[in-house]
């Protein structure tokens, strides 16, 4: 059995990752690894643009839709504060019409945490690959 470290992008709560369910669930698969990450990679930062220009537009439908698109893939990351976050941005913009100031707020802390998470999740990505 393959042990794997947990990372967690700094000591501070509002940064997670645990990717100990990806890493069960690729079952020793390196490849499986570097395939899952790519695709998080590739769709997560689109998916975050799409969530900021819906909230610009005060498109709440698109909004919601676009959040809810995120947050099931960040629950498998283990982004579990990340995955409250959003999961909030969701619910605001499913309200129709939310208090700008506090969606807006909830996005940027939301996309401030997946900066960092995105780059660490680029790093294991680049690490896994030269294994294989």
């Amino acid at each position: 059995m393959i042990t794997r470290t947990l990372y967690m992008s700094d000591s501070s709560p509002e940064k997670d990752i645990d990717l100990s369910t990806l890493y069960e669930i690729a079952d020793g698969s390196d490849e499986f690894i570097v395939e899952t990450l790519g695709m998080f990679l590739d769709q997560t930062p689109e998916l975050l643009q799409d969530i900021e220009k819906a909230i610009t537009a005060h498109d709440w439908v698109a909004t919601a839709a676009a959040a809810h698109k995120v947050k099931s893939n960040l629950g498998f990351f283990g982004m579990f504060n990340s995955q409250a976050l959003i999961q909030e941005v969701e619910l605001l913009g499913k309200s129709g019409a939310p208090d700008i100031t506090e969606i807006k707020g909830k996005f940027n802390q939301v996309k401030d945490i997946m900066a960092d998470n995105l780059v660490a999740l680029a790093h294991i990505k680049a690490e896994t690959e030269a294994k294989i």
